[in-house]
């Protein structure tokens, strides 16, 4: 799998097979597993003070994106992510 970078911007089809431009927020690793966090690319580039969706997938070995099925797994994800985040921030500052 070739690696995925924050800021890349792809095409996914959500449940009704409707095309979404997504832009990549943040790749991370949890318990041998890739994930991304992903904002509509539409939203991102509006860049208003209100919060983007933003949605998290798992990257199999050949690069494919898969919606996360677990709560469990869901919230492991958003938690990683979150302090992702705040590390970014502080490095900020």
């Amino acid at each position: 799998m070739s690696k995925i970078e924050v800021g890349e911007v792809f095409t996914i089809s959500d449940e009704n097979e409707v095309e979404q431009e997504v832009e990549v927020l943040g790749v991370m690793t949890i318990e041998g597993s890739d994930y991304v966090a992903v904002g509509f690319a539409d939203d991102i580039k509006q860049e208003t003070d209100e919060d983007i969706d933003i949605f998290f997938l798992k990257v199999d070995e050949d690069g494919d994106f898969s919606a996360i099925e677990s709560d469990e797994e869901f919230d492991k994800v958003s938690a990683a992510f979150d302090e992702m985040m705040d590390e970014d921030e502080d490095e900020v500052e």
